[in-house]
């Protein structure tokens, strides 16, 4: 338009030109970026036993001066969320991931036996040191969609659990072995001590050993005594406490919505 004024021309207002363009879908975006892929679907994988699907991941943990980091890996066992191998090194490897992952296996002794890895797209869990050591363990594994944070939440949640400890440092950790000394109390506590929420309430130690079932039995008759004497504090039904029998990793939303009182999704 400001051309045309230039001859002397007044046809209509830039708005009007641009209503027309829109009325005859003429009015997009002419940019040479390649339209954008869908996502596509996560890898979904469910776990009724330990040791059948771990999760997996590293993360930063903060070091003496700002911007160095130690790197912390982590396989969490999807089942009972039992930190099955844990390792504090001071950059990231294959080579590093491999001999966690193997010690791990060798620690729960779940050679001989299916087991699925999922990982994000790091590098070192795409470097031939650990993807030779997969073939030989015999795991099988998927990965994360690219950009995707939350196709691995059971690891990622576990990283918020040890960042909000009241311990964490959070000025850093002067030396690698200072890191991993503050790793082994929380491993253990974690184990031992803490109540997972999304496990009914028990260590992931007593679910990793089946201790679980037991456990929520004799809350269950705790809870139904405490209201046969007191009936009324109670408003309705008791806590469930049925043991979970099924864990999800990125279900489908055929099984998120199917009413089922025994499995945990994520």
């Amino acid at each position: 338009m400001p051309r045309l004024a230039d001859e002397g021309l007044y046809i209509a207002s830039e708005s009007s030109c641009y209503r027309i363009l829109r009325e005859a879908d003429e009015q997009h975006h002419r940019g040479r970026r390649r339209p954008s892929r869908p996502a596509g679907e996560p890898p979904r994988w469910c776990a009724k036993a330990p040791c059948e699907v771990w999760t997996w991941d590293s993360s930063w943990l903060p070091g003496p001066v700002k911007g160095l980091f130690f790197y912390r890996y982590l396989i969490v066992d999807l089942y009972s969320r039992q930190i099955v191998g844990w390792e504090v090194y001071e950059r990231e490897s294959a080579d590093y991931a491999a001999e966690v992952v193997r010690r791990a296996v060798l620690a729960e002794r779940c050679l001989d036996q299916p087991l699925v890895l999922p990982a994000d797209n790091g590098s070192p869990m795409k470097g031939e040191t650990w993807l030779e050591t997969r073939y030989r363990l015999g795991i099988s594994t998927s990965y994360s969609r690219p950009r995707t944070s939350n196709d691995n939440p059971y690891a990622e949640a576990l990283f918020r659990t040890c960042k909000y400890r009241p311990d964490y440092p959070a000025r850093g950790f002067a030396r690698l072995d200072e890191a991993r000394t503050w790793m082994q109390p929380f491993v253990h506590g974690y184990h031992h001590e803490h109540r997972h929420s999304g496990i009914r309430f028990v260590t992931p130690a007593q679910r990793h050993q089946g201790q679980d079932r037991t456990i929520l039995v004799q809350r269950q008759t705790v809870y139904e005594q405490a209201r046969e004497r007191h009936p009324e504090r109670w408003s309705g039904p008791i806590r469930n406490w049925q043991p979970i029998t099924e864990v999800w990793l990125n279900p489908s939303a055929e099984v998120i919505n199917t009413p089922v009182r025994d499995s945990q999704i994520r």
